[in-house]
């Protein structure tokens, strides 16, 4: 159950982070959050939307991984875009953002956890 809801809280961020990247990316409260000027959200619009694609692919694997059941069939999915997340948080605090630490790879790391414990 925890497995569960985890995997589908970090989908949902995932979904939610795609939103801000594909679709808010110019807005200033989604600037704010960036810590981006207007004129650097103007010229990055196209790579933040291509950044947002990358996160609605790992949403729609942690989804698929939470349909299949996290801990039967879904669970290597679950491992594998978990471990993903993981990644893509650690190298995002060592090169972006310390934040991203927190608000991806400790989240994926709990999930990872979870999912692992969960038998």
């Amino acid at each position: 159950m925890i497995a569960t809801t985890l995997t589908a809280a970090i989908a949902a961020l995932h979904v939610y982070i795609l939103v801000l990247e594909m679709f808010r990316w110019e807005h200033p409260r989604t600037r704010r959050a960036f810590g981006t000027t207007e004129d650097f959200a103007r010229a990055s619009k196209t790579l933040a939307a291509n950044q947002g694609l990358y996160n609605g692919f790992l949403a729609a694997g942690l989804f698929w991984a939470v349909l299949e059941g996290t801990t039967t069939d879904g669970r290597p999915l679950a491992l594998f875009f978990l471990s993903c997340v993981l990644i893509a948080g650690l190298y995002g605090a060592a090169t972006a953002s310390r934040r991203i630490l927190f608000i991806q790879a400790l989240p994926a790391a709990f999930g990872l956890l979870a999912v692992t414990l969960s038998v």
